[in-house]
């Protein structure tokens, strides 16, 4: 196949200044998706959707793939000293395609939303189309405009469609804008036709293509989701080895990143937010900056949803418990919850929870998604999850005014609800239920946690805020044994170790079970930074 030169256009080969920008920034290597692709291509495989959430590089992905494929560019120098340069498909497609490049949400913003969208998208389209091939030129359909080129040509195509479920979701009850569009559709993946046309189609979305209804007729693809995205899954986010390579190259703290963005994990291989991660080292500051993208109205109105389970389900997540789901049932979309599940799910693809496929279980991936989740209960219509964020507001209140009694009749009111959980008979489900009732401590401390310190591992840590006036808190849990042996065993193993560079004053709080009594006891001491004896 000759590269022979091409004119440049808004839709058919865009060129290669878009993944030009990507590589002036900082940039992690996620080329060798090419290689996947070439080895799709003209084979049953290539119609290819990869659905992720908002800010996890969908698009940095097909501006990639637009320089590499595209005719009448001249992209060696971009990919050179990439990953995909030493795989052996790389010289045979490197910019021999044309390449159609369609933005859903582009068109929805600078379009109007009427009963002509469709119409006026194609016709757009088939515009530009006819300046590169004067062939299609005329043509009212974009099919047939893509025959008079396949025609004239002899040439496959690869088609790019970013965000092409993003009509679904900005035009729902559009019912007349969205069955042209499924028309439209439909006309370009008859399978015959595809075969004809293009050598591969890759598209991108948020959700999974719905199975049924309107979307089947894209029901074809070979998809690869945030449920089951292998053998994809390095091409997600950023993976921990890259995110390490990019703390060293930066001096960023490894251990903050991976508490603030981490927590997707796929098998063996931990995921990143990238937009986070990236936000972070350019700020120099770690913080909230992939839910900022959006607003937690979305997440707010899901979780208030009247589901059976749903209400104990986030509580558990916030007190740390994965929690299991059945993502069977989902429908691929926003508008059909029927059950806890759909809504579990929906914040599996959403990127608000953190899929184990082996277990079949959801949990809150990272700090970041808790803060979301944390304002989301706080402005939501759940009476019932409200109240427990206020419970944990009197608990912390109770802790800084070292009032022992008080924490131990909270934490006896939080254990005896039903949204403790179900198997409270060790101290891993003790530390559940503690964790689950400083839920508030999100908002005066950077980090909740297990820390590795002195001779063993404190239960948990809580480390205040830069700039926060509020004491260090060391947690002990104890089973059937006395809270001060707590408060000793603090002192013994020197756990004040986790805070090493803290200068603030530090509580130690012993909690104890009893489960002759089925209640918790306490005691609360104050001691200075590096002075605990």
């Amino acid at each position: 196949m000759e590269n022979t030169m091409c004119a440049k256009g808004k839709y058919i080969n865009i060129g290669d200044e878009g993944f030009r920008s990507i590589r002036n920034s900082e940039y992690v290597d996620k080329s060798e998706l090419i290689g996947f692709i070439n080895s799709c291509l003209d084979t049953t495989q290539k119609l290819i959707c990869v659905s992720r959430p908002r800010r996890f590089g969908k698009s940095f992905a097909t501006k990639m793939l637009c320089a590499y494929y595209s005719r009448g560019c001249d992209s060696l120098e971009l990919f050179q000293d990439l990953r995909i340069a030493e795989n052996a498909s790389f010289w045979e497609h490197l910019n021999k395609y044309d390449v159609l490049y369609l933005d859903i949400t582009l068109f929805l913003s600078t379009m109007k939303q009427n009963a002509q969208l469709v119409q006026a998208m194609e016709a757009a389209i088939i515009e530009d189309l006819g300046e590169a091939y004067p062939e299609a030129a005329g043509e009212h359909t974009l099919v047939d405009a893509l025959r008079k080129i396949n025609d004239s040509t002899g040439r496959k195509m690869i088609l790019i469609i970013d965000e092409w479920d993003a009509m679904f979701r900005e035009c729902k009850g559009r019912d007349e804008i969205l069955d042209r569009y499924i028309l439209l559709l439909r006309s370009l993946f008859k399978s015959s036709l595809t075969d004809r046309l293009f050598a591969a189609v890759y598209m991108t979305g948020i959700l999974p293509i719905k199975k049924y209804g309107h979307e089947s007729a894209v029901s074809d693809f070979y998809e690869y989701s945030m449920v089951e995205p292998r053998p994809l899954q390095n091409y997600i986010g950023f993976t921990q080895d890259e995110v390490k390579s990019l703390c060293e190259r930066f001096h960023m703290d490894f251990r903050m990143m991976k508490t603030w963005y981490d927590g997707y994990q796929v098998g063996d291989i931990c995921i990143y937010n990238p937009k986070s991660v990236m936000e972070s080292i350019l700020r120099r500051k770690y913080s909230n900056y992939w839910t900022k993208t959006e607003t937690y109205e979305a997440l707010r109105n899901y979780i208030d949803m009247n589901f059976d389970g749903l209400k104990d389900a986030v509580i558990d997540m916030l007190g740390g418990v994965a929690c299991e789901v059945d993502t069977g049932s989902f429908q691929n979309d926003m508008t059909s919850m029927r059950s806890r599940d759909d809504v579990l799910t929906l914040l599996i693809h959403l990127g608000y929870l953190a899929y184990d496929e082996e277990n079949r279980t959801v949990s809150i991936p990272n700090r970041e998604i808790k803060e979301e989740f944390i304002r989301a209960v706080k402005n939501g219509g759940r009476k019932e999850l409200m109240e427990a964020v206020l419970r944990s507001d009197a608990l912390l209140s109770a802790t800084w005014a070292m009032d022992a009694e008080k924490v131990a009749e909270i934490i006896d009111a939080i254990h005896n609800e039903e949204t403790a959980p179900a198997f409270y008979n060790n101290e891993q489900a003790l530390r559940n239920v503690i964790k689950t009732a400083y839920l508030s401590s999100i908002d005066y401390y950077a980090r909740m946690e297990e820390l590795p310190a002195g001779k063993g591992y404190a239960d948990i840590v809580f480390w205040p805020k830069n700039g926060g006036n509020y004491p260090a808190i060391i947690v002990e849990l104890k089973w059937n044994k006395s809270e001060n042996a707590a408060i000793e065993q603090i002192k013994e193993r020197k756990y004040q170790q986790a805070l090493s560079g803290y200068k603030g004053d530090i509580l130690l709080v012993g909690v104890s079970y009893h489960t002759k009594t089925k209640k918790h006891t306490c005691a609360i001491e104050k001691a200075a930074a590096g002075k605990i004896s």
